[in-house]
């Protein structure tokens, strides 16, 4: 018997190893979904999503412009990788909404799954990791700052574990 998820119906029907099969198939099958950087701040957000616990998330309207990639779209599917590239499940997207970042919501700030308990810790947040020089690197723009007017990518997700 199994609980309707997709690792559990595999595991009962043809055991362990063809979930990991299955698990290399789907990236190659599907686009990948990164969370931050690898390393510290990705793990606590991949742990986050196992858990239920983070059900939306942020992303840049200028990033998505920049690398040329597609925004996503209500029923996208892809598969979310952990800091060893290994991946932990698929989201699939249920709602998308571009705001101003003076203009994101409690409830988006919430489901963020981060412990957020404010808007404004959302944004201390999200401009830490947006200032930093990480993400500044990798954006080739060293001083970039974020103000009100900076355009969001919201993104609310439901998430299915292998």
């Amino acid at each position: 018997m199994h609980d309707g998820s997709v690792a559990s119906a595999l595991q009962a029907s043809r055991g362990p190893a063809s979930v990991a099969a299955y698990a290399e198939r789907m990236t190659e099958e599907l686009p990948v979904s990164e969370y931050g950087f690898p390393g510290p701040l990705r793990d606590s957000l991949v742990a986050a999503i196992i858990a239920g616990k983070k059900t939306s998330t942020t992303s840049l309207l200028r990033d998505y412009e920049r690398e040329g990639e597609p925004f996503p779209e209500v029923g996208d599917r892809a598969v979310v990788i952990d800091s060893a590239g290994d991946p932990v499940g698929i989201e699939q997207i249920t709602e998308v909404r571009i705001v101003r970042v003076g203009d994101v919501d409690l409830e988006h700030a919430l489901a963020e799954g981060e412990g957020f308990t404010s808007v404004a810790e959302w944004r201390e947040g999200h401009e830490g990791f947006w200032h930093g020089s990480e993400y500044r690197d990798h954006a080739g723009d060293p001083s970039f700052r974020v103000t009100d007017d900076t355009l969001a990518v919201l993104a609310r997700f439901r998430f299915e574990p292998i």
